[in-house]
């Protein structure tokens, strides 16, 4: 099963797409399947696992009510979500999908089941809605698989397909793993980049495909903008102080005074990946890529490309995306791109990979060495754990990010300066990141139970 491109890059909100924009989208997806909805006299959440302990940190409860209002993640406008927020909240009374007015009332309605566990993924829902009398018209689970994929029950138990565009269709290169993936583009003398187009023409026209890519990329980018011009705080008991604005000004200021420093390259890649997390952690309008918690990598890696790399331009924006998406594809089947299940390597070390095989592809470099490039990004975040201070995405995750950025950097830079060959494939790293997440600790995977979260005082 590969996954399309704009399935696994997603325009959203923060600041998490397994406890944000999944949460929001599988609200949303119940409503829609309760027929008649205007029987339904009441509708309750119940919230599991990773959702249940961090979820009040990670917004999980503002996304259900947006999505019981029927917004989308792609569509919801950060302006105006507080104002709806606010008046479903004051009114306890929520307008289901928009249309179907109901009482709501959060402390009945929405449940944290702290310490319970559903049985496919810790990231676990339950929607039920009652009628007149209380009788249940509908209940189901659904669960947030990371990056802002969800599964129904039934999906998860291999009842039905989960949903996902290109498993509909005999696409041409159907890869499961890299070693395929390169055996395939040598068959046929293509690139990364070439065989994925290939799949997405199958489900849209190629000016399309280029035309989302680049509103992808113009998401990213006015983020990264915004995140310099802001200052002030970041919301939550934390306090955390913004930086982005007041890094861009000293860089700037050492650019007029001709003091620029032997890493201002890395400095200026760090300033944007902290500047779309501190944007993503104001729950504004990121791309999940494939994360929310590691959705300033591919940015910041795609500004480097643009500002220091010579020779970029927009076809290779449109290699950098199509050869990353591989790489998520093959992270998200073999793996997994949720932190509540793999810890954060299966966040920032799955973007810091796809961010390097992107960017070595779009400098000019073989299959090979974007497969090196990934596979040096994954295994030099083996072991990364997700212990969110406070349950807010804040600390470490945005500093996370821009170490995962010069990390990726690095990693290009290390596989174009090889053939290609390497001692550990792609695929024996992203195993390895599939049995180190089984094997560690719950309390170090998006629950807020160990690591820097129990470690660093909250003031």
């Amino acid at each position: 099963m590969s996954v399309s491109v704009f399935e696994l890059f997603k325009i959203g909100l923060g600041p998490s797409s397994s406890h944000t924009v999944g949460p929001m989208k599988a609200a949303r997806r119940f409503l829609e399947e309760v027929k008649p909805l205007d029987r339904v006299t009441r509708v309750t959440v119940e919230l599991f696992g990773s959702l249940a302990l961090t979820g009040a940190g990670h917004a999980t409860d503002t996304a259900i009510l947006l999505g019981l209002a029927g917004e989308r993640p792609e569509d919801a406008d950060p302006e105006t979500v507080p104002a709806l927020l606010v008046g479903i909240r004051e009114r306890a009374r929520i307008a289901l999908l928009g249309v179907h007015e109901i009482a709501f009332n959060e402390a009945d309605d929405l449940h944290f089941k702290m310490g319970e566990i559903l049985p496919f993924h810790t990231n676990g829902m339950r929607f039920t809605a009652f009628g007149i009398g209380g009788a249940v018209l509908s209940s189901d689970e659904f669960y947030s698989v990371g990056g802002g994929f969800i599964v129904s029950a039934a999906e998860s138990e291999g009842a039905v397909t989960a949903p996902t565009e290109q498993a509909k269709l005999d696409i041409p290169y159907d890869f499961r793993s890299a070693d395929e993936l390169l055996a395939m583009g040598k068959r046929d003398g293509a690139t990364i980049a070439e065989m994925v187009m290939a799949n997405e023409k199958y489900l849209r026209g190629e000016s399309e495909i280029r035309a989302g890519i680049m509103r992808l990329w113009g998401v990213m980018n006015d983020c990264i903008e915004r995140g310099c011009e802001t200052g002030g705080s970041l919301p939550g008991r934390l306090k955390v102080r913004r930086r982005a604005k007041e890094l861009k000004e000293r860089l700037l200021e050492e650019a007029r005074r001709n003091a620029r420093g032997p890493n201002e390259a890395m400095d200026w890649v760090s300033l944007f990946a902290i500047a779309v997390n501190e944007e993503n952690a104001m729950g504004g309008r990121v791309v999940t890529a494939p994360t929310n918690g590691a959705a300033g990598i591919m940015p910041a890696v795609l500004r480097y490309y643009r500002d220091f790399c010579p020779d970029a331009d927009e076809e290779g924006i449109v290699t950098f995306f199509l050869t990353a998406a591989a790489i998520g594809s093959l992270l998200k089947r073999n793996a997994s791109i949720s932190g509540a299940e793999m810890g954060c390597q299966g966040e920032v070390g799955s973007a810091s990979a796809m961010a390097a095989a992107g960017l070595a592809a779009a400098l000019g470099g073989s299959n090979e060495q974007a497969e090196n490039a990934a596979e040096i990004g994954v295994e030099h975040h083996l072991g990364m754990t997700c212990d969110p201070v406070g349950g807010l995405v804040q600390i470490p995750c945005i500093e996370r990010n821009a170490m995962g950025a010069v990390k990726a950097i690095t990693a290009a830079s290390l596989a174009l300066k090889g053939d290609g060959t390497h001692y550990v494939s792609l695929d024996n790293a992203i195993e390895t990141m599939r049995q180190t997440g089984l094997d560690m600790k719950s309390k170090y995977k998006e629950t807020s139970q160990g690591g820097l979260a129990v470690n660093v005082p909250e003031c």
